[in-house]
């Protein structure tokens, strides 16, 4: 059973984050904004003129105290010690802002938004250091732990892109319908009908491993090998779109929320955890055997790697309303996983011990 975690808000809510000291935060439509400590009651709130949506939150790794919040084509940072009016605001961004991402030096903001553009902010300098694009809405940015000048993103042009800050053209790039198409897999001739356009991503505490979900209800799993990465599974999560995933701190456990109202957790590190020692060598083991086998082969392995009928989830929330947001908390000695969606509350299940 879901706890609610009423009166931070009046309208529906859209994103939120968690503070190294358990602090939430919460972005709701008109500018509203919401703080809560552990036990889901409302510790401050405040409205960001000029009363438009707050679409992404973020806190420092850092500094826990302060948070960065997107509304229209702002970010207003703001201490949650004292919330009121923003310490400074950045307006960077031409259309309204999706996504925000801080990296972990706490040295350099990502914001993604409508025309497909990522800026990028030197927090030390205040400045914009670099502008990465999309050619379609960029609907997700997140920079990788432990390396503070990567980062990936995903965009509605169903493009998944590898960034390194000292380039302004991506590393490496994957097109997920064109994937989709050389794999051959039975779903292809519906990826016309449902394409493959890409909501959310998020990076594993190790750097290497990220997940990104799609409109087609599919969660990919990815690796990075360098300046490219490769997928390394690929499953039929929700039976409509998959609108947030999130790697929780235990390696490869994955939280999933989709637009069929339904909140799963999977455990990946079966799939992809195995091979993470050497991924070097299991690259070029995996292509080894992959030119020793048939075409014909090669077609039906890559068909049945895909389904992955051993992947199931460990836990289903059936939550009953699309899911905005997902995020993680530690509330008085267990975790739970909070819950955004179409209404003004924010829901919080139990989650089970690792």
């Amino acid at each position: 059973m879901a706890v609610k975690w009423n009166g931070g808000h009046s309208s529906s809510v859209l994103c939120l984050s968690v503070s190294a000291d358990g602090l939430v935060a919460s972005g709701a439509e008109r500018g509203e904004l919401a703080l809560w400590d552990g036990g889901g009651s409302p510790v401050a709130q405040l409205r960001l003129p000029p009363a438009e949506d707050v679409t992404s939150v973020v806190f420092s790794a850092r500094r826990p105290g302060t948070l960065y919040a997107s509304h229209g084509e702002t970010i207003s940072v703001l201490d949650v010690r004292s919330l009121q009016q923003p310490l400074e605001r950045f307006h960077v961004n031409e259309e309204e802002i999706n996504c925000v991402s801080v990296n972990d030096a706490d040295s350099f903001l990502a914001a993604a938004d409508d025309s497909g553009a990522i800026k990028v902010v030197d927090l030390e300098n205040k400045k914009v250091s670099r502008s990465l694009r999309h050619s379609n809405i960029c609907s997700s940015v997140a920079f990788r732990p432990q390396r503070p000048q990567s980062l990936v993103s995903c965009g509605l042009d169903m493009q998944v892109m590898l960034w390194n800050l000292q380039k302004a053209r991506p590393l490496w790039t994957r097109n997920l319908q064109e994937c989709d198409m050389e794999e051959e897999s039975p779903q292809s001739a519906g990826q016309f009908f449902n394409p493959p356009l890409a909501h959310s991503l998020s990076v594993a505490s190790c750097g290497n491993i990220f997940g990104c979900g799609a409109q087609d209800g599919k969660v990919r799993i990815f690796r990075v090998t360098g300046v490219r990465f490769e997928r390394e599974l690929e499953f039929q999560a929700h039976s409509l779109g998959v609108s947030q995933v999130l790697f929780m701190p235990e390696a490869y456990w994955l939280l999933s929320g989709g637009n069929d109202g339904k909140v799963l957790l999977w455990d990946v590190g079966s799939d992809v955890g195995k091979q993470q020692k050497s991924p070097a060598k299991s690259l070029h083991r995996r292509k080894a055997q992959a030119a020793a086998s048939s075409r014909k082969d090669e077609k039906l392995n890559k068909v049945a790697s895909n389904e992955h009928p051993g992947v199931v989830p460990k836990l289903t929330i059936e939550h009953g309303e699309k899911v905005n947001w997902l995020s993680c908390a530690e509330i008085k000695g267990s975790r739970r996983v909070l819950v955004a969606d179409q209404t003004s509350s924010v829901s919080a299940y139990p989650l089970p011990d690792p």
